[in-house]
């Protein structure tokens, strides 16, 4: 199933925030997860709440 989340007003640079989602991009929840838990950015904080 797929589905799709938007993260609007975050406080961040877009260009910053491309960086981590290439990362996550086409991953499962729980392996996206866990690269965000230990990966050294600041983007990461809010992309794991929206996941």
């Amino acid at each position: 199933m797929e589905a799709r989340a938007y993260l609007k007003y975050a406080r961040i640079a877009p260009r910053k925030v491309q960086i981590v989602l290439d990362l996550i991009r086409n991953k499962p929840v729980n392996v996206a997860m866990a690269i965000l838990k230990h990966t050294p950015k600041a983007a990461c904080e809010p992309l794991e709440k929206l996941l």
